[in-house]
């Protein structure tokens, strides 16, 4: 079976296309290996018509039951191959199952490095946080940890001192630092500890604190985590052609979210550069516009 359009990855921007193309009347699967990052947040604050949150498992549960009822197919799988063929494109998943199709959406998202605390995964959404751009507002005025490594952990306490002052830096795998991150940490008053953590205070999806190394603890009921080494997932666009940035994200047209590739489109936190829902959503459904057009312009 030959399907309009494939979307591989069933994130927000991944079913926000999933929709778009339903109400289009088009043949779509969604081939998912959900595990993404949307489904790890407990709960999201800045959406609109959400004031008191929204998980994330919830949302996307909520999508993909409206996706169905526009008749889009959903499949559990992960696809590691992709080639060009004479009728469009022939992806193969890691089980050796192969799908064809006209048009490709690459929605594949990044995977957040996070330590192996698996006491943090509860709290990620309501006590402790990724993103600032999403959840610094959840930290103002608050006394915030920021548990991360290196220059990516610095970044980020330096960022948070737009809503706070009452900052500690914790460099949990003793990465180096640059001394002008070292020096702007001091300036503003954040302390920096360069110890490992030893294990997560929590109690279900309230963060409350940290114990070092050396076995003291430190109370806290808000924490930032910040790593850096993300993974971007774009491996098997690349076995396509697809242009990359350095950094491995895809990169697309702003206008209609088409790759250097024909055929295959790219949206959300794959592509350069999202990572918010709100943005993720919209990429979708941009991108959805513009395959619906290059369908029907070959059926005319």
């Amino acid at each position: 079976m030959q399907y309009d359009c494939i979307i591989v990855g069933g994130g927000f921007a991944g079913l926000q296309a999933a929709i778009q193309l339903g109400r289009y009347r088009h043949n779509v699967a969604v081939i998912d290996a959900a595990e993404g990052r949307s489904t790890m947040c407990r709960s999201y604050h800045n959406l609109i018509g959400f004031p008191i949150g929204i998980g994330g498992a919830e949302l996307l549960a909520l999508g993909r039951q409206q996706a169905e009822q526009l008749g889009i197919r959903f499949i559990k799988a992960v696809v590691d191959r992709a080639e060009n063929a004479e009728d469009g494109l022939l992806l193969r998943t890691a089980d050796e199952v192969s799908f064809r199709c006209k048009r490709l959406l690459i929605a594949t998202g990044v995977k957040d490095r996070i330590p192996s605390f698996p006491e943090l995964i509860p709290c990620l959404g309501i006590s402790a946080y990724i993103c600032p751009d999403c959840d610094g507002y959840e930290v103002a005025d608050r006394q915030t940890l920021v548990l991360g490594a290196g220059n990516a952990g610095a970044r980020m306490a330096l960022t948070l001192t737009h809503w706070t002052s009452d900052l500690i830096y914790i460099n949990h795998e003793r990465s180096p630092v640059d001394r002008e991150l070292l020096d702007l940490l001091a300036d503003k008053g954040i302390p920096y500890i360069e110890q490992a953590i030893q294990s997560v205070n929590a109690e279900q999806a309230q963060f409350n604190g940290i114990v070092l190394e050396d076995g003291s603890a430190l109370a806290c009921e808000r924490c930032f985590v910040a790593f850096g080494g993300n993974e971007v997932r774009s491996g098997f666009a690349k076995q396509l052609g697809v242009e990359l940035m350095d950094n491995k994200h895809i990169i697309v047209d702003p206008r209609t979210k088409l790759t250097s590739v024909r055929n295959v489109w790219a949206a959300g936190d794959v592509a350069a550069h999202s990572e918010m829902v709100t943005i993720a959503m919209g990429d979708g459904s941009q991108a959805a516009i513009w395959i619906h057009k290059s369908l029907i312009a070959t059926s005319m």
